[in-house]
């Protein structure tokens, strides 16, 4: 019998918002790490502002099943979005989307930012990217088969198309135009699966599928995933805002959360990923075994393979 993934895999127990998971392995820790945006759902304004004023919230586990809270990242009173974590010879990177303040719409400055850390905990700011927009967030980070690394981000200015960055170390970024024109999405992830490459994008109602071959053009998949509530405890409504984590060539696990009952509070939910007659698939309510393995984890996502 499978053994199933709690449902719902993660609340936060401060704000009861957790949104935009990412979750990597320490394997100098040995324990499984998850970062989020830690939404406001218990704030008492009738506005957007529950949305902004956010930290990053950060939970560890021993086996990527059950969660302790560990605090959070940048409590300062500034908005801080979509954590996107990778480590690369030693050390852990995150470009995490900042806004000033607290916002009572949806408009002004966005920027990305690269912190660096040894141990998932103490982060250094490095920079702030120049990404060729007053708007720029939700970056995702993937090694392209040059070796040199590509950022997907959504553009605000620019229809909210989700736009390229690359950069030869982690360090220096130079844009490189659109990667996905056809629509408004936002909160892409990017990996490789059944020997092709996928983009899953929040499209706000469902999650969006690109295809690539090669990580730089990509073809849109005509089925959405998690476009239907499931039928799981705090899973019944869309999905949004996915991070995928590989485990090996054949499966994956797509972390994303969803909004039960349609109010403020949220819920980080995970299911399986595969690749069925060339098309990537997700059927939230079928079972299937959730362990987490390092072993069949990317190494960038701190795994070994």
């Amino acid at each position: 019998m499978p053994t199933p993934a709690p449902a719902p895999l993660l609340t936060d127990p401060v704000h009861e918002g957790p949104t935009d998971p990412t979750v990597v392995y320490d394997p100098d820790g040995g324990r499984w790490h998850m970062f989020y945006t830690q939404r406001r759902a218990d704030a008492p304004d009738a506005g957007v502002e529950w949305v902004h004023g956010t930290a990053i919230g950060h939970a560890v586990g021993p086996d990527g099943r059950e969660w302790t809270y560990a605090g959070a990242l940048f409590e300062d009173g500034d908005t801080w979005w979509a954590p996107e974590i990778l480590r690369h010879d030693g050390t852990w990177h995150m470009y995490v989307t900042f806004l000033e303040g607290v916002r009572g719409d949806w408009t002004g400055p966005a920027e990305i930012r690269h912190y660096t850390s040894t141990d998932l905990v103490e982060w250094t700011y490095r920079s702030t990217l120049d990404l060729d927009s007053e708007r720029a967030i939700d970056a995702a980070v993937h090694r392209l088969d040059d070796g040199t690394w590509r950022m997907w981000f959504k553009d605000e200015t620019r229809d909210s198309h989700i736009h390229t960055a690359d950069s030869p170390d982690l360090l220096e970024w130079k844009t490189t135009g659109a990667a996905v024109d056809d629509r408004g999405q936002e909160g892409p992830t990017v990996f490789e699966l059944g020997g092709v490459g996928w983009m899953v994008t929040d499209g706000w109602s469902g999650l969006l599928v690109h295809r690539s071959t090669d990580l730089r053009s990509w073809h849109p998949q005509p089925m959405p995933l998690l476009a239907a509530p499931g039928r799981r405890a705090f899973d019944e409504a869309l999905g949004h805002h996915a991070m995928a984590l590989p485990q090996g060539d054949d499966e994956a696990y797509l972390y994303y959360f969803t909004h039960p009952g349609g109010g403020r509070r949220s819920a980080v939910q995970v299911a399986r990923l595969t690749v069925r007659d060339g098309w990537l698939r997700c059927d939230r309510d079928h079972p299937f075994d959730y362990a987490p393995d390092p072993a069949r984890t990317p190494a960038f996502r701190g795994g070994e393979a």
